[in-house]
C-alpha cells in the first residue's frame, strides 16, 4: 500500500518545504481527521520549518486549541482529585491524562474526549458514589448497557459532569473480565508511580506502553487508530533511552499476558512510523500469528481515517477487526446476541432518522 502523505511527513518533516497548496490542504485534512493536527504543528515547529500562511493558520489554531485543552484538563484532574480525596487509594491516571501528568512526549498536541482512571475493583462503589456527589452522572440508562458494563467490562458506564459536560471513564482493569488474557489489575496498581508534586499516579513506563497497545489492538474502532499508534511511537522512543527498558517490557508483557498486543504494537509502529526497535526485540516479541492476514487488516485500519488513505478493502478490514474485537472481549455465547442487539439498534436508529 502507498504510504499516506501524513505518514510521510511524520517520518520526514522537511519535505513540506516543497509542498504546494493542494498538498498542504491534503496534509491538514488527513491530520485533522486523524486527530493529530496539533501534534503535526508541534513537529513542524520543532524542525523550524517555513510554512505558508494559509497552512500556518490551521496549524496555529490547532495548537491554541490543544493549549486551552491542557488548561482545562489540569483543572478537571484537580476536580477529580478533590472528589476522591476521602477514599483511601491512589488516583491512577490512564492514557492521555497520564501522558499529560507524566510529561511524556506523547502528550504534545494530544487532544482527547475524556479522563481515564484506574481504581481497585473493591473501591468502585465508593468511587462512583463520590463522583456522583461531585456532579458526575451516567448517560447510560438502558438496563442491558448497564449490565454489559458492570458484569462483563473493565469499567463502569462513562460519567459526564452535569455542569462542565466533561467525561470520566472509571476502570478497574485494562481489559474486560470476559477476556481470557485479562491481567491482574493489582499488578498494574502495585507498579504505579507517583507524579512529583501531585496527588496523582501513573502506570510504570512498561505498563503505559502495554496499556496503549492493549487498548489499540483489542478495540474495534479505528477512527483514532493512527493517533494511538503515534502514541506508541512516542512512548517507545522516549522510554527506550533507558538501558533496561526493552528486556523489562518483554518480561512485563509475559507477566501480564499481553505478549500478543505488544507484538502488534512493535510490528506496526515499526512498519508504519519506523519506530527504532532493536531487531532482537522484534524477534523476541514474535507470536504464532498469521501475519499475512493481520497485515492486510491492520496496515489499512491504522492509517488516517480519510478517503485519500483508504482503498477498496479498507472498510472490510475495519469491519473484520470490529468483529474480532468482540470475539476477544467475550465468548461466542455472549458475543453473538450482543452484536445482533447492536446491529438491530443501529438499524432502528437509522430508520427513526
Amino acid at each position: 500500500m502507498k504510504r499516506p502523505l501524513l505518514s510521510c511527513v511524520m517520518l520526514n518533516p522537511k519535505q513540506v518545504l516543497e509542498f504546494n497548496l493542494p498538498q498542504w490542504d491534503l496534509l491538514i485534512r488527513q491530520a485533522r481527521r486523524a486527530n493529530v493536527l496539533a501534534s503535526l504543528a508541534e513537529l513542524l515547529d520543532a524542525n523550524a520549518l517555513e510554512i505558508p500562511e494559509r497552512a500556518r493558520l490551521h496549524l496555529k489554531s490547532a495548537q491554541i486549541h490543544a493549549e486551552r485543552f491542557n488548561i482545562a484538563l489540569a483543572f478537571e484532574i484537580t476536580c477529580i482529585e478533590k472528589a476522591l480525596k476521602d477514599i483511601p487509594m491512589a488516583l491512577v491516571l490512564l492514557k492521555g491524562s497520564a501522558y499529560f501528568m507524566a510529561g511524556n512526549n506523547a502528550a504534545k498536541g494530544r487532544v482527547f474526549s475524556d479522563v481515564d482512571i484506574l481504581v481497585p475493583e473493591q473501591q468502585l462503589m465508593a468511587v462512583e458514589m463520590a463522583l456522583t456527589n461531585a456532579g458526575w452522572m451516567t448517560n447510560t440508562l438502558d438496563p442491558y448497557d448497564q449490565k454489559y458494563y458492570r458484569l462483563w467490562m473493565h469499567e463502569i458506564p462513562p460519567l459526564r459532569h452535569l455542569k462542565r459536560q466533561t467525561s470520566i471513564d472509571v476502570h478497574h482493569n485494562i481489559l474486560p473480565k470476559t477476556t481470557c488474557i485479562c491481567p491482574g489489575a493489582h499488578k498494574l496498581l502495585l507498579g504505579a508511580i507517583k507524579v512529583p508534586e501531585s496527588n496523582c499516579w501513573v502506570l510504570a513506563p512498561e505498563d503505559r506502553v502495554l496499556h496503549s497497545a492493549t487498548h489499540l489492538f483489542h478495540e474495534g474502532e479505528f477512527s483514532q487508530g493512527f493517533r494511538d499508534l503515534r502514541d506508541l511511537d512516542h512512548l517507545l522512543r522516549e522510554f527506550a533511552t533507558s538501558d533496561d527498558f526493552w528486556p523489562k517490557l518483554l518480561l512485563r508483557a509475559k507477566e501480564l499476558q499481553q505478549q500478543i498486543p505488544l507484538f502488534y504494537a512493535l510490528r506496526y509502529s515499526h512498519q508504519i512510523l519506523q519506530t527504532p526497535i532493536p531487531e532482537s526485540v522484534l524477534e523476541a516479541s514474535k507470536q504464532r500469528i498469521n501475519t499475512t492476514l493481520m497485515d492486510a487488516l491492520f496496515l489499512r485500519a491504522l492509517l488516517p481515517d480519510h478517503d485519500s488513505c483508504n482503498d477498496k478493502w479498507t472498510r472490510l478490514a475495519r469491519s473484520l477487526l470490529f468483529i474480532r474485537s468482540h470475539y476477544l472481549k467475550m465468548p461466542i455465547y455472549l458475543m453473538v446476541p450482543h452484536l445482533l442487539r447492536k446491529t438491530y439498534r443501529r438499524v432502528i436508529g437509522k430508520e427513526l432518522h
